[in-house]
């Protein structure tokens, strides 16, 4: 049986290219395969048990019946930084299922947001034509929901991750429950700091135009202030020039009122937290952070940051494939009656975070490590 998992188009080229990796000897429909034999996951503190058991469950499942070949493709927003673990995750899932199919994306960032958009949409039609029968997708947006509907429409299962197009044709999301997380990282924080009054300053989204931002900020200020304290937000800036997003931030601190006693950054940029304290002349505020950028290690190294959370990327992108060629194989029900106990609704599956305190780095590295998803 042809193995196309690890087979990586480091640009924005279209599923047709997949043909240069596949071999003469991909077998036609209806060609039994061989029974999923998944590998062990070396355990660890920070092993997603529940998960883990869930992908288990999963293979016995199709394994009782007769495995057939499939086609697929995962798509994500970049192959490099914060994507990496997902396409890691990805490409070991579908090597273990044996299908056909590649993870697409670029390797930096280089590309504007409204080409990468166009060219996501164009990657969705040509896998289409080229008769795939399932794609992952990490979608920028609404953008992307008529060609997404486009290919459900044409018969091709639609799983999207990291973020989501609720309003499109999907059969799932896989991921975090963003209004959850932001009230975990807050949790976090909340247990540092002295009593009420005092303003927390959040790095996030006040905006409603970035759903999944917000809806994390909103979590994050809901918990905040039904603890007695002043959410108080600064907008997350995504520029090259951080400066611009560090003097925000220092602006905000020396007009806080009560003052700020804590600060919470939800986005892989958090890092920047401990610059606008340092900016606004409060170092010794308590930070915690999101993601695990190498900056947010090295101040978390530091005793800075206090505390980061970790959204499992390379999780979301391990499950998709697995989904996938449940979906194919089960059909959508009986797939989600596995998925039940990580399920929120009738089609979110909730992978979670990790709490990780600055104590914690290299236990969890080393858990990292064993999946192959170093950060």
């Amino acid at each position: 049986m042809t193995k196309i998992g690890r087979c990586w188009i480091t640009a924005f080229g279209l599923i047709m290219t997949t043909a240069a990796c596949a071999s003469s000897d991909t077998p036609g429909a209806g060609t039994e395969v061989a029974r999923i034999n998944r590998a062990p996951t070396p355990e660890n503190e920070f092993t997603p048990v529940e998960l883990e058991t869930t992908v288990d469950n999963l293979i016995a499942k199709v394994n009782e019946g007769t495995l057939e070949p499939m086609q697929m493709v995962v798509l994500l927003k970049n192959l490099s930084t914060f994507f990496a673990s997902i396409a890691t995750g990805a490409g070991r899932a579908m090597s273990e299922l044996e299908v056909t199919g590649n993870v697409l994306g670029p390797t930096d960032q280089s590309t504007g947001a409204t080409t990468s958009q166009d060219i996501q949409n164009q990657q969705i039609r040509q896998a289409v034509a080229d008769g795939v029968e399932g794609i992952g997708i990490s979608p920028y947006g609404d953008i992307n929901g008529s060609a997404m509907d486009e290919a459900v429409a044409n018969g091709v299962h639609v799983v999207t991750l990291d973020g989501d197009v609720p309003t499109s044709r999907r059969s799932l999301y896989v991921g975090t429950l963003n209004k959850p997380a932001g009230a975990i990282a807050a949790k976090t924080l909340l247990a540092m700091l002295p009593p009420p009054p005092g303003t927390v300053l959040i790095h996030g989204a006040a905006g409603a135009s970035w759903a999944d931002g917000y809806n994390r900020t909103r979590g994050a200020m809901e918990e905040i202030a039904n603890a007695g304290y002043t959410p108080l937000v600064s907008d997350a800036v995504y520029h090259a020039d951080e400066a611009v997003d560090i003097d925000s931030m220092k602006s905000r601190i020396e007009a806080a009122d009560p003052p700020v006693i804590g600060m919470v950054g939800l986005f892989n940029v958090s890092y920047r937290c401990v610059m606008g304290a340092d900016a606004a002349g409060i170092p010794e505020v308590p930070i915690v952070a999101f993601d695990f950028d190498p900056k947010t290690v090295e101040y978390m190294r530091q005793g800075r940051i206090k505390a980061t959370h970790i959204q499992r990327q390379y999780y979301q992108g391990y499950l998709v494939p697995y989904i996938l060629y449940g979906i194919k194989t089960l059909g959508l029900d009986g797939t989600k009656e596995i998925l039940a106990s990580v399920m929120d609704g009738d089609s979110t599956v909730n992978t979670g975070i990790d709490t990780v305190p600055s104590d914690k780095i290299d236990v969890y590295n080393n858990f990292l490590d064993t999946i192959g998803a170093i950060q």
